[in-house]
């Protein structure tokens, strides 16, 4: 297996994970700053994605911003965004309880949606990725979904931890899930994050641009790139965060990602950097 193959097409959107393949912590990754500017000269729309409910997309456009990719709000799509969508297209008038942060509480509440802690009227429990999550949480979800058998379970995103630069984490949806599920013998039934093409399908909401049009752009096998294959899109793994080329050889040949990428750079055509490079030297000064 060759350690690189790229495009030799330009998409018309690009949808990108972003710790890992854009940053990591506090610092853009190498290619990452020429190869935005020569999407955004070509006019390819670009959305960037995260599992992340904590945070709203506002500061996920004020930290790439600040990096030095200015970024407008709605190029951003996270759990916030999806799981808020989703509520609206296929519950609009149910009773929410979520087990969440304020970025996405406040999202709902935006929204319109009614939140209760009563567990005799709460339609949809939404487990999320909550610091604050307690034994009294617990239970109202337990009373909800259990004695009240009137809930369902739903979760913002499907991830067993949230990694941190350096190599530690912290606990993710899934455990909040699984402590759900443990205690009412109910299963969740729609995941709102990457792999679900639910995700992929927010990405390209509003615009005409079928998903063999798109590629999804990625560090990890089993989020970013599983869920542009699931989605009708290209996937690209790079090769700068958390799976590697032995994971890519690990696989059965046809679940393998489109291509494979060291640096974001190699993103772009050949001949198109190319060409870019011909401009660069006749427009120089002399």
């Amino acid at each position: 297996m060759t350690t690189s193959s790229r495009p030799t097409r330009l998409y018309d959107a690009y949808v990108f994970d972003m710790d890992g393949t854009i940053y990591l912590g506090d610092h853009l990754l190498p290619g990452v700053a020429d190869t935005i500017a020569v999407l955004r000269e070509r006019s390819a729309v670009i959305r960037y994605l995260s599992n992340n409910p904590t945070k709203d997309p506002v500061q996920y456009a004020t930290k790439l911003s600040a990096l030095g990719l200015e970024t407008p709000v709605e190029d951003i799509i996270n759990t916030v965004v999806s799981t808020v969508r989703w509520l609206q297209e296929n519950a609009p008038n149910a009773v929410l309880y979520p087990i969440a942060e304020e970025p996405l509480t406040r999202a709902l509440r935006e929204a319109g949606f009614r939140i209760s802690e009563d567990p005799s009227e709460i339609d949809i429990v939404i487990a999320s990725y909550d610091r604050g999550f307690t034994y009294r949480k617990l239970h109202i979800a337990f009373d909800a979904l259990w004695f009240h058998q009137r809930a369902i379970l739903v979760q913002t995103n499907p991830d067993k931890y949230c990694p941190f630069p350096g190599g530690r984490g912290e606990p993710d949806c899934a455990a909040i899930v699984a402590a759900i599920e443990a205690c009412t013998g109910k299963t969740c039934s729609v995941n709102f994050g990457k792999p679900d093409p639910i995700m992929a399908r927010e990405a390209l909401h509003g615009l005409s641009i079928a998903p063999e049009n798109a590629i999804m752009v990625g560090d990890r096998l089993a989020t970013d790139i599983s869920m542009g294959a699931l989605a009708g899109m290209s996937t690209a793994l790079v090769l700068t965060g958390d799976s590697t080329l032995a994971d890519v050889a690990a696989l059965p040949a046809g679940s393998r990602p489109d291509y494979l990428l060291d640096t974001l750079d190699q993103l772009i055509p050949e001949d198109i950097w190319a060409a870019r490079d011909r401009s660069a030297l006749t427009t120089a000064p002399r």
